[in-house]
């Protein structure tokens, strides 16, 4: 292989990509995005609040209303018992409210109620919540006024339990630290994604370039002036260089928008509204019930907990110290170099597999058929990689992560919750040589592939040519 040539064509596929338009707009428009992520939620929880609502009430249990405090979105109006609901429903501004309340009378079996509202727009998920919780804790106090007990809501309030589960990691010296897994997992998903992310959207990007140069006949001019192995070689590290050149850029543009978004906004108020108990209880909401999905964040366990002994006996830390103190437990130079080797080496292996498949068809349509056995092992991974953190060291997780078509993305899930170091050395090893078979298979189908025309190919075609000397 000629190194000047492939040098030359390198060069060509880098200056090509990143003076089109496209390159140029996504590059400055996804920083934007990304730090929209990371700064809209805060601003949204911040700015967004029900408007004020006036609530009618008619409490035929007599023991509900009493409960219903007036607060900033709700102002509750007494409608009396007696009150004629389907009337209040048929015309609610007719009576002067915006929610009609309908309590029924308690049932003394189950000493408990049935409660609905009526509106003409639904409720907000927050004071629907209020309401219900206000309706919930007149029940609970009418129970144990009811159960003849003395003292009976003190007794419970001494029983009820609130332990805090705080996880310790112990280094060689014998340190303790914070360990939240919440954090951990956070990274995990956060690694799987990105690099799921940046495997497909290159690695489809050199099979387009391949395409465009085939179906346009420019590949005929240039195949006339260096070998097919290296027009491919090169145009897929060109292509790599792109990729790491975006990366970079995306990197340092989104810790500047970022950092001017904290400074305009103040970087204590963010962190203060991120720590505040009624945001930390909305997020668990938005996660849903324990267990069911990787939202599942023990949110108020994360903000709660201690960064070390001396931390615990003068006080509970701030969500960030308890952030910052796990982080730290996290060996980020490994993740780095990890992410550098899995990205550049998962790259090339689907780049080369993309490049064969792109000299095979003559248009982006008839790829699909042919795309479709090499896109299934990389979503596997991917699924495989957001549920990761729940069993790092399963055997499903493990064999994933071994794997060369699914270990990019399921060995840097995995990384954050520590990886064995034969671990990883097999991994990149099996992921290196599996990149050497493909890219010599793929550089024969490629040479083969480039330059037929006329008909569509099949796996049938690309295998004869691949036993082609």
């Amino acid at each position: 292989m000629n190194l000047k040539k492939l040098g030359i064509i390198i060069q060509r596929e880098y200056l090509n990509k990143v003076k089109k338009k496209s390159f140029l707009i996504i590059t400055f428009l996804a920083p934007v995005f990304f730090a929209a992520m990371c700064i809209l939620p805060t601003v949204i929880m911040m700015g967004t609040k029900e408007e004020a609502k006036k609530v009618g009430v008619v409490d035929r249990s007599g023991i509900v209303l009493p409960y219903l405090e007036d607060n900033e979105v709700t102002h509750y109006i007494d409608l009396g018992p007696e009150a004629d609901i389907d009337g209040i429903k048929a015309d609610l501004k007719t009576a002067g409210v915006d929610v009609l309340l309908s309590v029924s009378e308690l049932d003394p079996e189950t000493r408990s109620l049935k409660a609905d509202t009526y509106s003409e727009k639904p409720l907000g998920m927050d004071t629907g919540s209020m309401i219900e919780g206000r309706i919930n804790d007149a029940v609970e106090a009418y129970r144990i006024e009811q159960s003849g007990i003395a003292n009976l809501e003190e007794i419970m309030a001494g029983v009820k339990s609130n332990v805090k589960l705080r996880n310790y990691t112990i280094d060689e010296t014998g340190k303790e630290t914070i360990s939240e897994s919440g954090i951990y997992m956070a990274l995990s998903m956060l690694l799987g994604i990105a690099i799921y992310m940046f495997i497909a959207l290159f690695s489809g990007m050199v099979m387009s370039s391949v395409i465009e140069e085939k179906s346009s006949r420019v590949v005929e001019v240039l195949v006339s002036s260096v070998k097919a192995s290296e027009l491919m070689f090169g145009k897929i590290i060109g292509v790599a260089l792109v990729a790491l050149t975006q990366f970079l850029l995306w990197i340092l543009l989104t810790g500047i928008l970022v950092g001017a978004a904290m400074g305009i906004m103040g970087k204590d108020k963010i962190m203060g509204m991120m720590g505040d108990d009624s945001t930390t209880e909305m997020m668990q909401q938005m996660a849903g019930p324990a267990g069911m999905h990787p939202g599942d964040i023990d949110l108020e366990s994360a903000l709660a907990a201690a960064t070390d002994t001396t931390a615990v006996a003068a006080g509970e830390p701030s969500g960030m110290e308890v952030v910052m103190s796990t982080l730290g437990n996290i060996n980020l130079a490994q993740i780095g170099i990890a992410f550098l080797f899995f990205f550049v080496f998962g790259y090339l292996l689907y780049a080369s597999i993309f490049a064969a498949i792109g000299s095979g068809v003559e248009n982006e349509g008839d790829s699909t058929q042919l795309q479709l056995p090499v896109t299934i092992p990389l979503m596997l991974g991917f699924f495989v990689a957001l549920y990761a953190f729940k069993a790092p060291d399963s055997s499903l997780v493990f064999w994933f992560s071994m794997i060369p078509f699914t270990s990019p993305i399921v060995m840097l899930a995995r990384i954050p919750f520590g990886v064995a170091t034969w671990e990883l050395v097999l991994s990149i090893a099996l992921l290196v040589g599996t990149f050497v078979v493909c890219a010599w298979a793929s550089a024969k189908i490629y040479k083969v592939g480039i330059l037929m025309y006329g008909k569509k190919s099949t796996f049938k075609d690309l295998w004869k040519w691949l036993k082609m000397k």
